[in-house]
């Protein structure tokens, strides 16, 4: 005798979500399934599932590119930065900021792709959307102020000078997580400086990345300026590390997957920019206001449903305000609202990989085993594999699993402290060295803590800090060079210096 699975009213409601959702874009030219290479539409030799991550249904199927696909991109690469580096700075910034225009015109069509592949709610996909328009403009001025210098002569009649020239070809190897801003982040950058860029997206989310190619085409970005190409993943990146013509790549990922890339790009001395793990600690002194540090770390720990670089992971409290913390966020934990991201209200959405809600598990179970104090969530979610229940761990010890590695999901370790010597040696005792986060209203300690933690980028009462003017990037395994800001647009050039004899 045969059994049925039973399917809830819930699972069916969230089944049809993402299809209706694709149905009623205002642009369905925006769900672009071919790869965008030298102003050509490509179908590629094959096609590759693209799934809703909250129910594990297929979507789409976009073009999977064999490698020949991407030496034609390379190539027209090539050719395209000869006339690209030769526009003027305004030039190439009004087209940057055509395309952010045209972003933000079809916001709500394309945090609706994001969210149904990636899986976050739709208002942080919306904010998203926003975020990443704002490195298109911001990189559109910076790119007319790469300035060079005068430098004092030290030779009699001779004339010093520096100046900023882009570096030609380059890649972008764009994380899931953020599969909109990760892109403009970086082609803003390239672009901006006179670059052509390829863009080799996630495998879990190429329609974000396809649908921003659909809109560079339309701002008028010319043929081979910035291209697209979706296939597998680990050959079509190791062919561009491969390629002497790409001359610098960016990548957004595991900090696995960036020694990898760095090792291959070495052959070539490729110029690297890498952002990669973070384990962030967050800090909260006895002194510190109890109600804005708890809403700091739910903002701080449960944003992208807690798959983020910059997730709270390591929760330092300070033993006078550890129990009334550890109440007071473990109940806001209790208020979030699990669903599929288009539905009204949610604040966690699905993992986008069945891989890191299994983490999840594999560490709260640890932790428990180890006698670590469960006060909020713990349980395995009515909708499905895919979905962790907001979790809160209290009495997390440094030997736990979780307090080791990187937490890429929806569960807050909360350990106690005593001193100040002591959270900032524990702090620091990691590989990683992205973000911290350090509440407390003394000033001298602020200014003493934020000195001696060994991480790129340090929020002081605060959960906010990123956005297009910053040096978004990490310390020790946590990455090389930086993304945003002036130091943004330099990773993308070459210094040259011009020594001129009397003439």
């Amino acid at each position: 005798m045969s059994h049925q699975p039973v399917i809830d009213d819930e699972t069916l409601h969230m089944n049809h979500l993402a299809p209706l959702a694709l149905e009623q874009l205002r642009r369905p030219d925006l769900l672009e399934t071919r790869a965008y290479i030298n102003g050509t539409w490509v179908e590629g030799e094959s096609r590759l599932p693209v799934t809703d991550p909250a129910t594990g249904a297929v979507i789409a199927h976009v073009a999977h590119c064999t490698v020949q696909w991407l030496d034609t991109a390379i190539d027209a690469a090539s050719e395209a930065f000869l006339t690209w580096r030769d526009l003027r700075p305004a030039q190439r910034g009004a087209l940057l900021r055509r395309w952010a225009a045209l972003c933000r015109e079809h916001a709500q069509d394309l945090a609706i792709l994001m969210t149904v592949e990636q899986g976050k709610p739709l208002n942080e996909s919306l904010g998203e959307i926003e975020y990443g328009a704002g490195f298109l403009d911001w990189f559109a001025a910076e790119g007319e102020r790469s300035y060079g210098e005068s430098i004092p002569s030290h030779l009699p009649g001779s004339q010093l000078s520096t100046r900023m020239q882009p570096i030609g070809v380059t890649a972008a190897i764009t994380p899931w997580n953020f599969p909109h801003a990760m892109i403009t982040r970086k082609a803003a950058a390239a672009l901006a400086a006179g670059c052509s860029m390829i863009v080799k997206p996630a495998p879990e989310t190429p329609l974000s990345a396809l649908a921003l190619a659909r809109l560079a085409e339309e701002a008028g970005l010319p043929a081979g300026v910035f291209q697209v190409v979706t296939g597998d993943a680990p050959t079509l990146s190791a062919r561009l590390m491969e390629r002497p013509e790409v001359r610098a790549f960016s990548f957004t990922g595991s900090t696995q997957i960036g020694r990898l890339l760095l090792q291959q790009s070495a052959q070539t001395l490729k110029k690297v920019s890498l952002e990669l793990g973070g384990h962030a600690p967050f800090i909260v002194f006895d002194d510190a206001s109890l109600e804005e540090a708890v809403a700091g770390c739910i903002g701080a720990k449960f944003a992208t449903s807690g798959q983020d670089c910059l997730a709270a992971n390591r929760i330092y409290i300070q033993r006078a305000l550890y129990e009334p913390f550890v109440a007071a966020f473990s109940e806001a934990t209790r208020q979030l609202k699990v669903g599929h991201g288009l539905e009204d209200g949610v604040d966690i959405g699905p993992m986008t990989r069945v891989s890191v809600a299994n983490k999840c598990r594999d560490q709260i179970g640890n932790a428990l085993a180890l006698g670590a104090r469960l006060t909020a969530g713990g349980l395995n979610s009515a909708l499905g594999s895919s979905f962790v229940t907001p979790t809160v761990l209290a009495d997390v010890t440094d030997d736990m699993d979780i307090a080791v590695e990187e937490t890429f999901g929806p569960v807050a370790a909360l350990l106690p402290f005593d001193s100040e010597d002591e959270v900032l040696r524990r702090a620091n005792n990691s590989e990683y060295g992205l973000a911290a986060y350090v509440y407390t209203n003394d000033t001298r300690r602020a200014a003493r803590v934020s000195d001696r933690l060994e991480f790129g980028m340090v929020a002081l009462n605060t959960a906010r800090f990123t956005g297009p003017p910053i040096p978004f990037g990490g310390w020790k395994q946590s990455g090389l060079g930086r993304e945003g800001s002036r130091h943004g647009l330099a990773e993308y050039m070459e210094l040259k210096y011009v020594c001129v004899g009397s003439l």
